[in-house]
Order: C-alpha cells, then sequence, then structure tokens
C-alpha cells in the first residue's frame, strides 16, 4: 500500500542550482521536480488554506484570464509550497497571451479574446497594450524576487509568456477561420504574428534584464498527430520569429525551456538549433518517452509526460508510483530529466494520487 496522506521527506533543501544543471544536463543530486501549474484545490488542501493556482491568485490563465485574474500567488505563500513539495523555483503567469485589445460598445478598451478578427479591417481596429503587460510582468518579478531575498532560500523564478500563434487561433480569430487564414490570407497571419513576435521579443529582454533564472516560452502548436500547420508553411512563419523570442536570453546565457503540447517531431531540431535547453511536457499522446529519451537526450533536458488522465486522474497510487519508477529509470540516466506531469497539476486529479507522484519523484529520483 502507497502511503497517500502526507508528502514524505526528500533529500536536499530546495535549490534553483538543482533544476538549471538538470537544464543543463549536468550532474544533480536528484531529479528536479517542476510543474507549469498546481491548481487552487491541491494548493488549499497543502497549505491548509487559500492561496490560489500557481500562476495566478484568482481566474483561470489558461484560458486568457491573466487581465481579470489580477495578480500572481503571492509569493510567500509559493515559497512555502515549494518548500513542502521540494520544487526548485516558482513560475506564474508572465503574459501567455500577446495583450491585444479592442473597443466596447462603450467605448472601453478590452481584451480581445472573443474569436472575432475576422479581417485585416478588424486587425487594424486593435491596439496593442504591450508597455503595460510587460511593467506587469516586470513588478510580479521584482516582487517574487524581494521575498525570495528575505527568505533566504535559494529558489528560481520566471514567466510563462511567449504563446506566438496560439493567441491567435484559440482567442483571436479562431481556431477554423485562422487555419484557413493561414492559406488565404497569409499576410494577415504573417502581419499579426509579427506584432506578437515583436511584443514577446521585447518581454524577453525585460525578463533577462531582471535576471530571471531561465525563460519558458510555450505555444501549443501541435495535434497529437502532428504540427497545425504543414511543416514547410510552419517554417517559414513561425520557426524564425520564436527563434527570436528565445535570441535575448540564449545570448545572456539564460537556460530556455518551451512547452507545447502534441507531436511536435518536426520541429524539435529547429528548437535545438534555436539553442533550447529543455523541452516540456512531451504529450503522451504523441511521444514516446523512449524514443525521445534516445534521439535527444544527449542534446536535451527532457520534462514531463506523467499522463494526467492516466495515472493521475483515473488510477490509484500505486499505479501513480509504478509510473513514475518506469519513467526514471528511462529519463534519469545522464541528468537531463525534470519530473513533470504532462499538462498540469489539475483540481480533478485525486490528492492522493498528486501526494504519491511527489513522494515517488523524490523516492526513485535520487542519484
Amino acid at each position: 500500500m502507497i502511503e497517500s496522506t502526507k508528502i514524505m521527506p526528500y533529500d536536499g533543501e530546495i535549490d534553483k542550482e538543482r533544476l538549471l544543471s538538470a537544464f543543463r544536463r549536468q550532474k544533480v543530486d536528484r531529479v528536479p521536480n517542476f510543474e507549469i501549474l498546481i491548481e487552487d484545490k491541491h494548493v488549499e488542501k497543502i497549505l491548509g488554506r487559500y492561496a490560489g493556482n500557481t500562476l495566478s491568485y484568482g481566474g483561470d490563465p489558461a484560458k486568457g484570464a491573466n487581465a481579470e485574474a489580477g495578480r500572481p500567488m503571492y509569493p510567500a505563500d509559493y515559497i512555502e509550497l515549494c518548500k513542502i513539495i521540494g520544487q526548485d523555483a516558482m513560475m506564474f503567469d508572465g503574459g501567455l497571451w500577446t495583450p491585444f485589445k479592442k473597443q466596447d460598445k462603450d467605448g472601453n478598451w478590452i481584451n480581445a479574446f472573443d474569436k472575432s478578427i475576422k479581417t485585416r479591417k478588424d486587425f487594424e481596429a486593435l491596439k496593442l497594450d504591450s508597455e503595460a503587460a510587460i511593467a506587469n510582468t516586470v513588478k510580479y518579478v521584482r516582487e517574487y524576487k524581494e521575498e525570495i531575498k528575505k527568505q533566504k532560500v535559494n529558489l528560481g523564478v520566471t514567466g510563462l509568456y511567449g504563446c506566438l500563434i496560439q493567441t491567435l487561433y484559440e482567442f483571436v480569430v479562431g481556431m477554423n477561420d485562422f487555419m484557413m487564414m493561414v492559406y488565404e490570407d497569409r499576410d494577415l497571419v504573417e502581419e499579426m504574428l509579427e506584432v506578437s513576435t515583436v511584443h514577446f521579443v521585447n518581454l524577453t529582454k525585460a525578463l533577462v534584464a531582471e535576471k530571471v533564472d531561465f525563460l519558458f516560452p510555450a505555444d501549443d502548436v501541435a495535434f497529437k498527430t502532428g504540427l497545425f500547420i504543414p511543416p514547410k508553411i510552419f517554417r517559414e512563419i513561425w520557426v524564425p520569429r520564436m527563434a527570436r523570442i528565445f535570441e535575448p536570453a540564449v545570448n545572456a546565457g539564460i537556460p530556455v525551456m518551451f512547452h507545447s503540447d502534441g507531436r511536435i517531431d518536426d520541429i524539435v531540431e529547429d528548437l535545438i538549433n534555436m539553442g533550447l535547453n529543455c523541452l516540456n511536457p512531451m504529450d503522451p499522446y504523441g511521444i514516446d518517452y523512449h524514443d525521445f529519451k534516445k534521439r535527444y537526450g544527449n542534446r536535451l533536458c527532457l520534462s514531463g509526460n506523467i499522463d494526467v488522465e492516466f495515472p493521475l486522474g483515473n488510477g490509484i497510487p500505486e499505479e501513480v508510483d509504478a509510473d513514475v519508477k518506469a519513467h526514471m529509470d528511462v529519463l534519469k540516466p545522464g541528468y537531463g530529466y525534470v519530473a513533470t506531469c504532462s499538462h498540469s497539476i489539475v483540481n480533478y486529479i485525486p490528492h492522493a494520487n498528486y501526494i504519491a507522484y511527489i513522494n515517488a519523484i523524490h523516492k526513485y529520483g535520487k542519484y
């Protein structure tokens, strides 16, 4: 029977150098654990009080709600959480979505997240709230760093950002219309992507200037069978632009972690050439982690692949424990592995399974 009521003690102190070393495939004492998002019910059960989710204090960042959600989790709460679960860095929503604004019927500027942009005229009526969005991210990076210094803990900090193409297909244009637009009005698509790229390049520069510990751009660009857009076109309209978003961090020697769901085999080499250090989340519905370890394990740190559906969502603690061990056996050798689930620690995962997951990472992750 797997202990499922409490998180067990782990080896070593929380330490960002463990995570940064894993990104570079350098020797560490144990496999680091790091999640994109731990949702609020799990956080509340661990801390014994409401503290929001690990990307924002309220709202759902994944639904484009950053502005409405207000602020990130308070850093003192996040540090306490990291100490309990043994996580070596904190991350908040640093600006996932390009801050396109549109005017409502009363003349107020609101997020252009209603999939209403279908023509060049629609697009030209938008404004980009870039300076305010970047200033907001910088404010919270500084707040997190101040609390880290105050508590004298060696935790890393970064912001999740950079949804270059996902902003357009999920919120601004809509999936079907955007995919048609790629073929029918590619110039408009490229113009919208270019506006987003300039914004995210400037955000990268701001994060680098604030000395974040690593960069984490994210952009879901694939189904479980492959890229949304044919590889040739995708390499023309997306790859050079995302490379520009990476570039300030790469030039500064700051590690870069990148997230996309789906089967992204067609662009892994491109990402490596951009200077990528860590690839996340190796979506289990399209990626065999044994295969990725063989192909890329000597050039990339790999992160993710523990399936949020099974075993985390629908399994039992013993099955979670066994799955974590199986991943450790394959991905742990060579040091370039960060234990992460395939999506995020969502509220529908039984809390006992989340505890079993954390305990298994620390149990089987020792070098």
